[in-house]
């Protein structure tokens, strides 16, 4: 009985696989681009005033993340 399920199911696949049409006329739309032959360089020169912030309290959110110190800078005891 599993043996004729099986039969058939895999005649029925073989006539599905059959059954379908592959459409052959595919075509690839062209492309076009263009080459630069030149380029412009523009400088701009004028000046920025930047602010740095100095953190004097010493328990700063920003001091903290930065000296921070991992597990493997601990000394171990030989």
């Amino acid at each position: 009985m599993k043996t004729i399920v099986t039969i058939i199911f895999i005649i029925f696949l073989g006539t599905t696989a059959q059954a379908q049409t592959a459409d052959t006329d595919v075509k690839a739309e062209a492309i076009e681009m263009t080459i630069v032959t030149g380029t412009t360089y523009e400088l701009n020169l004028e000046a920025k005033t930047e602010v740095a912030r100095l953190y004097k309290s010493k328990n700063s959110k920003i001091k903290k993340e930065l000296n921070f110190i991992t597990k493997a800078n601990k000394p171990k005891m030989a």
